[in-house]
């Protein structure tokens, strides 16, 4: 019997490389990966790569399920919490002394 999986992984922002897979049912998570070509496409190493299933990480032994997401990690350049905070800065104009008295 086999299982249709998707796996999903983007090199760069607004990249998107979506393969489907049919493997067979027990297949894992690193099966996946293998199968998918996506670490030879893209001279990945299969070894502390970060993956999830549906948003939450799983280890390379996780047994997927028929209609599973595999997701590929690729690693943060920044913080999310500081681009956060730049995006912000960045769309705040120059601060501005308001007249005394005003907006009372």
């Amino acid at each position: 019997m086999t299982i249709a999986v998707e796996l999903v992984y983007s090199a760069a922002p607004r990249q998107i490389e979506r393969v489907t897979l049919q493997l067979c049912e027990g297949a894992t998570l690193a099966e996946a990966l293998q199968a998918s070509g996506v670490l030879q496409r893209h001279g990945l190493a299969a070894d502390g790569l970060q993956c999830g299933i549906w948003g939450r990480q799983a280890p390379p032994s996780r047994a997927l399920r028929d209609g599973d997401r595999v997701e590929v990690y690729r690693p943060l350049e920044v913080d999310p919490k500081e681009a956060r905070r730049r995006r912000h800065a960045g769309q705040r104009g120059p601060k501005t002394k308001r007249p005394a008295g005003a907006g009372r």
